[in-house]
């Protein structure tokens, strides 16, 4: 494996690695010092071209918990501002020697556009609409963490379904390791390729809750819609919202997840994102370990 472009490329014994990886090396996060010298002399380069929190910052911490040499690029403040192309940025980042880039992109396919032009590795850390493969593995590893397994567990992906790369990398990543997932949403935000998804649709939530061992519920992503997809954000909640009252009618043991940003209110309410049940900041903590593991299989040699 040189890239990390899309969870559909994982077979099932390579994605198992990088949970069993994670799995270790989030033992590294529990000790005084959280170093290993395993990426000493490799230079590892951010490249966002979209906002973001969680995932820059994690990616950013597991290349230092590594002891790899990282450069943040934001697109903000450099020459992406100045209409420089991705591919000059490239073949600049190219001649940097840079030994991985992780990149952030709003355009579905630059990370394997950008995979032609350098010969270091790639990490697809979101492009576009299209698939967010490290984020469905640290998914992934907290089910596994939290259930005990993947095989066999019912997963409900929950909102905005065509403005989300998150789906899409969950569906393929859980198919490969077993689990069933049952997207649900109005159908004004599912996207028209959905059918050939290997996963079941529902628009009602109501009827998927008592089934499902995991419930992920995503964000309405505002900022990529240019009309409206439902009435109104009340409507949406009364639909498609997780309260108290429909987290009481999910299995006991099961769980709520959330990639972040949430929008207490809209789609999670404050008391189901508080709630114990609910691993968003759980999820947090494992992307560390998840993408210390990616890079460490990438770049690390052995």
């Amino acid at each position: 494996m040189r890239h990390l472009l899309s969870t559909g490329d994982l077979t099932r014994d390579e994605a198992t690695l990088v949970l069993d990886t994670a799995e270790e090396l989030a033992q590294v996060s529990d000790r005084s010092v959280k170093k290993l010298p395993t990426l000493r002399g490799r230079t590892v380069v951010n490249l966002f071209y979209e906002d973001s929190t969680r995932t820059r910052t994690s990616f950013e911490l597991a290349a230092k918990r590594l002891s790899a040499d990282v450069i943040n690029f934001s697109a903000k403040g450099s020459s992406v501002s100045k209409g420089e192309s991705l591919k000059d940025t490239a073949l600049t980042l190219q001649a940097m020697g840079a030994d991985g880039v992780v990149i952030r992109h709003s355009a579905s396919g630059a990370a394997h556009r950008l995979a032609n032009w350098v010969d270091g590795s790639v990490l697809n850390a979101g492009d576009g609409t299209h698939e967010h493969p490290t984020q469905a593995l640290l998914d992934a590893f907290t089910m596994r963490s939290r259930l005990g397994r993947l095989e066999g567990l019912r997963v409900a992906v929950v909102g905005d379904i065509l403005h989300s790369r998150v789906a899409r990398s969950n569906v393929l990543l859980l198919t490969t390791l077993g689990a069933h997932v049952t997207l649900v949403a109005p159908p004004t935000l599912l996207p028209v390729s959905v059918r050939t998804w290997p996963c079941e649709v529902s628009y009602d939530l109501d009827g998927v809750l008592p089934k499902s061992d995991v419930v992920m519920m995503l964000r309405v992503q505002a900022e990529r819609m240019t009309e409206s997809y439902f009435p109104s954000v009340r409507e949406y909640s009364r639909n498609y919202g997780l309260d108290g009252e429909r987290l009481a009618r999910m299995p006991e043991d099961a769980i709520v997840m959330h990639p972040g940003p949430m929008v207490r209110g809209m789609e999670i309410s404050a008391e189901v994102a508080d709630s114990p049940r609910c691993t968003v900041t759980e999820q947090v903590a494992n992307g560390v370990s998840l993408r210390m593991a990616v890079l460490y299989l990438l770049l690390g040699g052995s």
